[in-house]
């Protein structure tokens, strides 16, 4: 399941929100979100911006201040939710506090995100928990000890683990590849052993393919439709081409994952007489002499006996004539 996140990257407009759905649906995501909060429950007002902030936005204000900008109105929520049901995309949006949280559920969410900032904010968890519905918990910024705090609230409400899904995720925007630590992925699986998946503000596709290849079934993006446009998230997202061959790269690295049996696939199976090879006679063998290193050999195809058969051959008498690569009988 591919999320793409368009987050903030709205820029507080509703054209440009439609847009980015657009880009969603033609490249192939599954999920296009959004971020629904009020900014003074978000933030008190005098809490400062995160360094990557002010520097994508090269200025110094208060979080107030810059997500009053960003704030998504009921009309814009219905108009955005509305034009993902006519592009056939689920809408979803992250919410910052329970009356978001309540206000996404009544409008009609299928699902809740649960973004990094919030895991450790028991009041906001106990609220999800009690909505019933499936969710997704990204765990940016956290240790294993407070997602094991997380996900137990969640537990002792009504999320089921089967309705979990944990999301590995570095909290910087772009995240620097040594800092990626993708091997979590693999960890919160083992832990918790429900679905897993990454949210991924690295630059490029590559840590999201390792994800996948660890046992991540879902994946979030940020997504826009220039990175040079003003904005806190814009640098750490994906354009729309690059989107696309993110989500290409993402579904062709899951179905090769396959189910892990080690066995041929259906077109080896195929090619096995063709490429493997039998035991054969290296030169004419007549009949009474005996088989050795001298006069046999091994060669295309692999319609006679084995190679492995090797030793069970040698020694022994053939029991007529042999032409030069005729397959072996004994």
């Amino acid at each position: 399941m591919i999320i793409a996140e368009v987050g903030v990257n709205h820029n507080g407009d509703l054209d440009l929100g439609r847009k980015l759905i657009d880009v969603a649906v033609e490249c192939g995501a599954d999920i296009v979100k959004f971020q629904t909060f009020i900014a003074n429950r978000l933030a008190t007002g005098h809490a400062p911006q995160a360094s990557y902030q002010k520097q994508n936005l090269g200025v110094d204000q208060s979080q107030i201040d810059m997500l009053a900008k960003l704030e998504l109105t009921h009309e814009m929520h219905v108009a955005l939710l509305e034009h993902c049901r006519s592009n056939n995309i689920e809408f979803l949006s992250t919410a910052f506090d329970t009356v978001s949280l309540d206000y996404l559920v009544d409008l009609g969410i299928k699902r809740i995100k649960v973004p990094s900032g919030e895991l450790t904010n028991l009041p906001y968890l106990e609220e999800v928990a009690s909505k019933g519905l499936p969710v997704i918990l990204s765990t940016g910024m956290a240790d294993l000890d407070e997602v094991r705090d997380g996900v137990a609230i969640l537990m002792a409400g009504d999320v089921a683990r089967g309705d979990l899904t944990i999301l590995h995720c570095t909290s910087n925007y772009p995240a620097q590849p040594g800092e990626l630590n993708m091997l979590a992925v693999k960890t919160l699986y083992e832990e918790f052993g429900c679905d897993v998946g990454y949210s991924d503000h690295s630059s490029g596709c590559e840590a999201a393919m390792l994800a996948v290849a660890l046992g991540a079934r879902v994946l979030e993006k940020h997504i826009t439709l220039d990175r040079t446009m003003s904005g806190p998230d814009h640098l750490a997202s994906m354009e729309p081409d690059d989107f696309k061959i993110f989500v290409r790269a993402a579904r062709m690295a899951f179905l090769a994952l396959g189910n892990g049996v080690k066995k041929p696939s259906k077109a080896e199976a195929e090619n096995v007489l063709i490429v493997r090879k039998s035991i054969v006679a290296s030169r004419p063998i007549s009949v009474g002499e005996i088989f050795s290193k001298e006069n046999l050999t091994t060669k295309r195809p692999g319609v006679g006996m084995s190679p492995m058969r090797w030793h069970h051959v040698i020694g022994k008498q053939a029991t007529r004539d042999f032409a030069a690569d005729e397959m072996i009988e004994v």
